[in-house]
């Protein structure tokens, strides 16, 4: 039996109406049951293992005076369970935590250990890669250390760019000036900037440049510096664009590159800038590459289930590929 000097904190690691308790149970196979500020975990001694650190985890937050949401207990269910697979062993966090990035709006604590690998991959490397299926939080958390960054002084400007319209630039079909045409296709930066900094704020660092998004045809010719630079959907960039982009880097600049090998939207035959970066900058000094998977995906369970559905969808149809048809031995 666990036990809660405090009331509130109980109340917070509970979740409202015991929904936190819920998703123990529901993933775990556990039994929680809450007893005023009493809590009874019974189910495999793994199954409780796992639940009681989990618990323990939600208490040190609510004690800190944070709030504890169903993504914080999601976070740390899979983290402990990480815990038990041989493979990831070696990407677990030190004793000391998970890696967080704090901005002026809140903390982003890593919640998974491919999230933690790549938490500290933005803090030390110039050139970071992440690639992996949506959901994963790749764009999310640069957006995060980048809003970090400049809040902290030791960057001058944050520009996001991103591929328009499948990588082609065909923007003059659609209505209203060069804002109005690029904004629907960087929306996805633009949320994840309100989500660390204040309205306002954001507002006047976009009217004075000291936040720019942009698509990726405009960085040609430029060299960024002083700056974190951004390209999310990278998969999505030519041979030339990515070699383009990667080249303005500037004194003192960061660059994150994200996107998904999976969902390229290039014409037929056309290779992907990012997979062919990634093959070229493997290894090379400064360069982190970061590969999330399935298992790192934080949004709605069901979008996890999704992308491991897609997946096996994507393995089979290559299995049959390989196969050899029938009356072709016969050939041979």
């Amino acid at each position: 039996m666990l036990s809660f000097e405090d009331n509130r904190i109980a109340s917070e690691v509970f979740g409202q109406f015991d929904q936190h308790l819920a998703l123990l149970e529901q993933r775990l196979g556990v039994e929680a049951v809450a007893h005023g500020n009493h809590l009874t975990i019974s189910g495999a001694p793994e199954a409780t293992t796992i639940a009681a650190n989990v618990v323990a985890e939600l208490e040190e937050r609510a004690q800190k005076g944070k709030s504890v949401t169903l993504g914080d207990v999601d976070g740390a269910l899979r983290m402990e369970t990480s815990r038990l697979t041989p493979e990831r062993r070696e990407h677990i966090a030190p004793a000391g935590g998970y890696r967080e990035v704090s901005t002026r709006k809140r903390a982003i604590v890593a919640r998974t250990p491919a999230q933690n690998d790549y938490m500290a991959a933005l803090e030390e490397a110039d050139l970071v890669f992440g690639t992996g299926p949506a959901g994963t939080g790749k764009t999310y958390l640069a957006v995060a250390q980048a809003a970090s960054l400049l809040e902290r002084g030791h960057v001058d400007r944050i520009v996001l760019s991103r591929p328009a319209v499948e990588a082609g630039e065909r923007l003059g079909f659609l209505p209203g000036d060069m804002k109005e045409k690029v904004d629907p296709y960087l929306r996805p930066l633009y949320d994840a900037l309100y989500d660390m900094i204040p309205g306002d704020q954001v507002e006047r660092h976009l009217q004075s440049g000291t936040i720019e998004i942009a698509p990726l045809a405009f960085m040609r010719g430029r060299t960024l510096s002083n700056a974190v630079v951004i390209l999310d959907e990278a998969q999505n960039t030519t041979r030339m664009q990515m070699k383009m982009f990667l080249t303005r880097l500037g004194e003192n600049g960061r660059m994150v590159v994200t996107g998904d090998p999976s969902q390229i939207d290039l014409p037929r035959g056309e290779q992907s800038g990012l997979i062919e970066a990634l093959g070229l900058l493997k290894g090379v000094d400064g360069v982190s590459i970061i590969e999330f998977s399935a298992a790192d995906v934080v949004r709605h369970p069901l979008v996890q289930r999704i992308v491991d559905a897609y997946d096996r969808a994507a393995s089979q149809a290559q299995a049959g590929k390989a196969e050899p048809r029938a009356g072709d031995a016969s050939k041979q």
